[in-house]
């Protein structure tokens, strides 16, 4: 039988012991993750193996050196299984071996970024683990990577077992059981759900009957614009560092529009609207129009501009200058984002250019990058990076839904559910 393990990878405690009291029912090993190992040290594990006798708790070390005295001091605070770096040594791996047998405990190997996961895996079944660890790193799962196909190949080589982890959600905890794990390893899926329980309960169901319902968030994709989508303009700053924001200035003609799609860039002057006007006709159906007319008016841009827009199938238009018709601009539909708002206009000179790199507040704009718009502002995103951080804008807001359930559900505000103080940086 398939068994499920969940993976605690908070740095508080006690949101963590939260999800693990809502979840018990529904898994067979509960691990203390890395993180929270980290911040909390072993008496975490001590902690959850009172808690939760009749589960097996696995600390998850990720041993690279001094295996012994690791392995002992997490076997004797509790833990029924300890994790090894797949990457350390085969003395290290050796060294922790010899220990669990001394202490009665266990040891599982993870394969996160070892360079040939498929040879390693054999290799560490010959040292002695009880079992291997197929884990697609959270950096990788960003880029829309899945462990599947590995685990296949580790699941031929070995005879232990063989664990996965790594974004797993209802769905490809099906398939990874399909696939040959024994045991399937989640951690944000549950941990990030606003009902952990509910979430665990899903995954039980899929891993017995092989189906598994659709999901809005979680699911990591290619599709940059789906992902968008999802998100706020504040999420995506967050994923990106609190980079990419244009100016301030930068404002939605009409509150609660958003625009979402690659730019098509136009650079001008103020009040010269040919260019802009120029580019609605190559502008690609889906794309955002940015155009920067330097921050100041006269205006580049109005309810002409709007309605041949529309029918081209833009889906926004940002404007670092001045916009006019702002009425007809709101009633028309179209999403237009200005830094200024001017009843006169220039003469179509013809200066500037279609479709090259602008900078706007000190973001560069290239032509191709994504644009997300809302009440907030606006955020560029590098093409370059997309699919990653747009699944990171993704990961911010499942995160965000986590915290605002327990701020909901425990009656305590922001600060004291996250533990504002206790991580403020050191001084």
């Amino acid at each position: 039988m398939v068994r499920l393990q969940l993976a605690l990878d908070f740095v508080d405690f006690d949101r963590a012991l939260r999800v693990a009291e809502a979840v018990a029912p529904f898994v067979d090993v509960i691990e203390a993750g890395t993180p929270l190992i980290k911040s909390e040290g072993l008496g975490a594990v001590r902690l959850l193996r009172k808690r939760f006798p009749g589960h097996q708790i696995l600390a998850d070390m990720k041993v690279l050196d001094a295996g012994r005295i690791e392995v002992e001091s997490a076997a004797k605070a509790g833990a029924h299984l300890v994790g090894v770096a797949g990457a350390a040594s085969d003395a290290t791996v050796r060294e922790c071996v010899e220990a669990a047998k001394n202490v009665g405990c266990l040891v599982v190997a993870d394969l996160i970024a070892v360079g040939n996961p498929v040879k390693r895996a054999g290799e560490l079944e010959a040292l002695g683990v009880v079992g291997v660890a197929v884990h697609l790193a959270i950096d990788q799962h960003m880029q829309a990577k899945n462990p599947l196909s590995t685990l296949r190949l580790v699941r031929k080589t070995v005879k232990i077992h063989v664990y996965v982890a790594g974004g797993i959600t209802p769905k490809s905890a099906a398939l990874a059981a399909k696939a040959g794990a024994d045991v399937v390893v989640v951690g944000g899926y549950i941990t990030k759900a606003e009902n952990p329980g509910k979430a665990a309960k899903a995954v039980k169901a899929a891993i017995k009957t092989g189906k598994a319902p659709a999901e809005k968030l979680f699911e990591r994709t290619i599709d940059v614009k789906k992902l968008l989508k999802k998100v706020s303009s504040a999420n995506l700053s967050d994923a990106i560092h609190r980079k990419g924001a244009l100016s301030h200035k930068i404002k939605p003609l009409k509150e609660g529009c958003r625009a979402v799609g690659p730019a098509y860039t136009v650079k001008t002057v103020p009040g010269d609207w040919a260019k802009p006007v120029e580019a609605i006709d190559s502008a690609p159906k889906g794309s955002v129009i940015v155009v920067d007319a330097l921050g100041r008016p006269p205006a580049v841009w109005g309810e002409l501009a709007t309605r041949s827009a529309l029918l081209r199938g833009v889906s926004g238009v940002v404007v670092f200058g001045a916009v006019r018709d702002v009425g007809d601009i709101r009633m028309l539909g179209l999403p237009v984002f200005a830094s200024h708002m001017s009843p006169h206009a220039g003469e179509p000179k013809g200066l500037g250019e279609i479709n090259v790199p602008v900078s706007i507040g000190g973001v560069e704009v290239s032509p191709g990058d994504w644009v997300l718009a809302d009440d907030d502002g606006v955020v560029v995103l590098p093409s370059g990076r997309a699919v990653e951080y747009a699944n990171r804008a993704v990961d911010v807001l499942e995160r965000e839904n986590r915290i605002r359930a327990e701020i909901k559900s425990t009656r305590k505000g922001l600060s004291e559910v996250t533990h504002l103080l206790k991580w403020e940086k050191a001084k």
